[in-house]
């Protein structure tokens, strides 16, 4: 056996059953799509086996991209889960045969309850289609394994339709990036979306922040007390008019600088980089890397009220 041939030829089948599928699509997917958006409970997905798999990551996919969806297992549905389904609901089960017992058995009750039911299935007479409100009837493609018996390209063919389905209902939704953070708070995709530089920053007391008037002693002094590399200094309102960095000091001393009789006026840097204090933790960590610093001060409505440290933004899991 040729192993890299056979590899290949497992992808060109699903490639060419997806193919297949995506040319097929017409007014029931849009008519399920248009289920799903103007569904007011929930988007439950049932499948039993394999089909139950791609069914829980369907389930999770729609959550995440702001349908509010879960799965259900057709065989706990008879004891009982069928309780969780609403009239409000839709119900989406997926299985190629359309004869799945577990599948079969759960239908009526279904019914009897008001949800919509949607059918996704490859027999256009079976049992599901049958019962089902609206039906995707899939095309006649191959299976990828040896026998053409084990759920292959048609697992494939329902993740990537049900993946349609969450994503066009998304963008109908006007679904942003920050929507998608608020599902996502763990991670560190969720992270960059959710965490803004006020969340981070040191501020009030904490932050090192001294007249632009004091002697360079004094602001080596808020510099060292505060330990944010970072000393901002202000005028009598407020308003930046430098910064001094732990950078700044280690060079003036390489130069041979007399730091003890400098103002911090001499010293500092006059046009600094800053960072508005609702902007995204990540933007401010993109300004960092770019410009190779560690810090910046943070300006709200023109005033200085924080310093956002990378250290602070790589220890919430921002990357």
């Amino acid at each position: 056996m040729n192993i890299i041939k056979e590899a290949k030829r497992v992808f060109d089948i699903e490639i060419a059953a997806l193919e297949k599928t995506r040319d097929s699509l017409d007014g029931e997917f849009e008519a399920i799509l248009r289920e799903v958006i103007s569904c007011t409970g929930k988007v439950i997905i049932t499948g039993m086996g394999k089909p139950g798999h791609i069914g829980e990551k369907l389930a999770a996919t729609f959550s995440s991209l702001g349908t509010p969806s879960f799965f259900l297992h057709p065989a706990e549905a008879m004891h009982g889960d069928l309780g969780m389904v609403s009239k409000d609901d839709v119900v989406i089960a997926i299985s190629f045969s359309g004869e799945s017992d577990e599948i079969v058995k759960i239908l009526p009750t279904i019914k009897l309850i008001g949800a919509k039911l949607i059918g996704i299935t490859g027999n256009g007479e079976s049992t599901l289609a049958e019962a089902s409100d609206i039906v995707q009837v899939l095309p006649d493609f191959e299976e990828a394994c040896y026998l053409g018996l084990a759920p292959t390209s048609s697992t494939t063919v329902a993740l990537c339709y049900g993946d349609a389905l969450a994503v066009v209902a998304s963008g109908v939704y006007g679904f942003k990036d920050a929507d998608f953070g608020k599902f996502h708070p763990a991670g560190a995709l969720g992270k960059k979306l959710i965490y803004r530089v006020n969340d981070l920053m040191d501020e009030g007391e904490k932050n090192a922040v001294i007249s632009v008037d004091v002697s360079l002693k004094e602001a080596i002094i808020e510099l060292s007390n505060k330990g944010l590399g970072l000393v901002s200094l202000v005028d009598d309102e407020g308003n930046l008019k430098g910064v001094i960095t732990e950078g700044d000091l280690r060079r003036m001393l390489r130069n041979e600088a007399k730091v003890y009789e400098m103002s911090a006026k001499e010293a500092m840097t006059s046009s600094p980089k800053t960072i508005e204090s609702g902007k995204l933790a990540y933007e401010a960590l993109s300004i960092m890397k770019e410009k190779n610093i560690a810090c910046l001060p943070v300006m709200k409505d023109g005033k200085v009220v924080g310093t956002i440290r990378m250290q602070a933004i790589l220890g919430a899991g921002i990357v």
